[in-house]
């Protein structure tokens, strides 16, 4: 039976993901605790895998008891930064690092999300699992770290997500939580990378490509699609439906749209 496997939220944008087994859908229709803060250098550009590939040389966690912000270096060592309090250290020592002069923003109504005018990510676990197959190096927390869903859903086929892209397409419920489908993602170089090492995955795109024309699914509207080197639906959560609680275990059903 298809049910939320999964919930990550990204707590600083652009590093690593935490599980949490529980979050309400904020009043801006995203996701609580994600990318609800982020580096912005000094021409107001955010910090993230995309500008800089060092970012891949830190693992970022959450301590779920004290909150604080964990980050291990390539070296071994560890640092602590409580990011609601110690902006000027954690500025200090992140513009060091990255050797430019950044600023950290919080946002907890909506977070630093790319698309600040949608809602959550969601990917199938069976996509996961699908994508993996195709590279001899990669595994499915691999594809998973890569692609970086808020969401995930099992007991469904694999691009189960791609049936929501388009005009009078159905949507889905996660619990009492209405989910309506807007876009499937088009993917940046992020994916192509290694998420521990940021080494460069030869000829990614072109055999992602390749793979996802193959495999597109006979449910999905193929003219709602820009190009095939997309994969994770972008959703939104109609205003009614924000601030209610999404939890791991949800059982996930599919209803009309409106």
């Amino acid at each position: 039976m298809p049910a939320l496997e999964r919930i990550r939220v990204y707590p600083v944008k652009g590093f690593d993901g935490v599980d949490v087994d529980a979050a309400d859908v904020l009043d801006g229709g995203t996701i609580e605790g994600d990318r609800e803060f982020a580096f912005f250098d000094a021409d107001g550009t955010v910090l993230n895998g995309k500008r800089s590939a060092l970012v891949h040389e830190l693992t970022t966690d959450l301590d779920s008891d004290s909150g604080a912000f964990v980050v291990e270096t390539p070296t071994g060592g560890t640092k602590r930064f409580d990011l609601s309090r110690e902006h000027d250290r954690a500025e200090a020592w992140f513009g060091d690092y990255f050797d430019a002069d950044l600023t950290l923003r919080r946002d907890v109504d909506r977070g630093f999300v790319d698309r600040r005018e949608m809602g959550p990510s969601v990917v199938s676990t069976a996509t996961l699992e699908a994508i993996a197959t195709w590279f001899d190096e990669l595994t499915v927390d691999g594809v998973r770290r890569r692609l970086r869903a808020n969401v995930e859903i099992s007991g469904v086929p694999a691009f189960w997500e791609d049936r929501f892209v388009g005009p009078d397409t159905p949507a889905f419920e996660v619990g009492d939580v209405r989910f309506e489908g807007v876009t499937s993602c088009g993917r940046c170089v992020v994916p192509g990378r290694d998420p521990d090492t940021g080494a460069v995955t030869p000829d990614f795109r072109e055999r992602f490509v390749e793979k996802r024309r193959e495999t597109f699914p006979e449910w999905a509207d193929a003219s709602a699609f820009e190009h095939f080197f997309t994969a994770m639906l972008i959703a939104d959560v109609p205003e009614p439906d924000r601030g209610r609680r999404l939890r791991v275990g949800d059982l996930v059903t599919v209803s009309g749209a409106e």
